[in-house]
């Protein structure tokens, strides 16, 4: 099941409102999920904007790494 929340650009100021906490995070291309990632929401999007890889983002804060590990492996089992 992909990520409820609404696709975001993947821009500066978009990475400066993302919080500060692990979570999973999706990336897409014209709203298709092209790579699902996991770890401090702000430093994976920090990086995926400085390779500039990506177009769309969108992700959700977990209770910790775990629960991103767990959260992520069901939305990798879609692509």
């Amino acid at each position: 099941m992909p990520l409820r929340k609404r696709w975001q650009a993947l821009e500066r100021s978009t990475v400066g409102a993302a919080p500060n906490r692990y979570g999973v995070v999706e990336f897409g291309t014209d709203g298709e999920v092209t790579a699902v990632e996991v770890g401090v929401v702000r430093d994976v999007l920090k990086e995926a904007l400085a390779y500039g890889d990506h177009e769309q983002v969108r992700w959700e804060a977990t209770q910790g790494r775990d629960h991103a590990e767990r959260l992520a492996g069901e939305h990798r089992d879609r692509l």
